[in-house]
């Protein structure tokens, strides 16, 4: 299916009836890391399956809920929960939420998700600031008829993590106890974990964390001229990087345990913004 720029207006202009303003920034929630929301006042809670043309999420982990309101004195909508390609989603699929985002007149997305840390400095618990990625798999969300309202059929993906806002989350985490890196994210799109060989490959092309989600937002935001910061929490140490496996409970784990202080350290920045 091809998507028109009236298609994503429809969902906008439905969503705008919910609230009387803007947001400013739009925040999109990995696994396990919706209690951020829960720090969202006088929220607005739309469910996915209630926003006409919208996709619904399939991961238990994902509440699957817009949430419109103030964090720090700024205007936000909050995704708790996004979508995968594992889920059985197309690439093109993928850009329908910041799309949205962009006919609401969102000015800058930040990005988070859980990630499998292959750098071995990385501990679980850290942060990755996302300086740039490798997408070695699957189609560009971009593929097909190109809708010029939103930006150029050719764009650069130089920068596309801007880096005024990866300084500001460099600074702001001085002032948090979290363990904070900037490093590259490999795009992986699983549903299973890589294997050991892939991790070692992916470590050789310069990755430091892989993860299954965020690269085909950011590009969309890229594609639309809007600011972009991504964080990833890494939940995990990847395959073959430990002599111990790891599960999915490890990862869910973790990312609850540090759920309050990633919430700080987000909260942090979007009031510097």
């Amino acid at each position: 299916m091809e998507y028109s720029y009236r298609y994503f207006e429809q969902i906008a202009d439905f969503l705008k009836t919910k609230v009387d303003y803007t947001p400013q920034i739009a925040i999109i929630l990995g696994s396990c890391l919706g209690p951020f929301a829960e720090q969202i006042e006088n929220p607005v809670v739309v469910d996915y399956k209630d926003i006409p043309n919208f996709l619904v999420s399939t991961v238990a982990s994902h509440a699957g809920k817009m949430i419109f309101g103030t964090i720090c004195g700024r205007k936000v909508v909050c995704m708790s929960g996004r979508f995968h390609n594992y889920e059985g989603y197309s690439f093109e699929q993928l850009v329908i939420p910041i799309r949205v985002f962009k006919s609401l007149g969102v000015e800058t997305t930040i990005l988070t998700n859980a990630a499998g840390g292959i750098n071995v400095d990385y501990r679980p618990g850290d942060v990755m600031i996302l300086s740039d990625h490798i997408k070695m798999n699957g189609d560009s969300p971009l593929r097909g008829r190109n809708v010029p309202e939103f930006g150029p059929r050719f764009f650069s993906t130089v920068d596309m993590y801007t880096p005024r806002l990866r300084e500001l989350a460099k600074r702001c985490a001085s002032a948090s106890d979290l363990t904070v890196h900037e490093g590259v994210y490999y795009f992986y799109s699983g549903p299973q974990f890589e294997t050991p060989a892939e991790i070692r490959a992916f470590r050789a092309l310069g990755a430091d964390a892989v993860g299954m989600s965020t690269v085909t937002e950011a590009l969309t935001a890229a594609h639309c001229n809007m600011p972009i910061l991504a964080l990833a929490v890494i939940t995990n140490m990847a395959a073959g990087v430990m002599d111990v496996p790891f599960t999915s409970q490890e990862v869910n784990e973790t990312a609850k345990s540090i759920s309050q202080q990633f919430s700080e350290y987000v909260k942090s920045i979007i009031r510097e913004l």
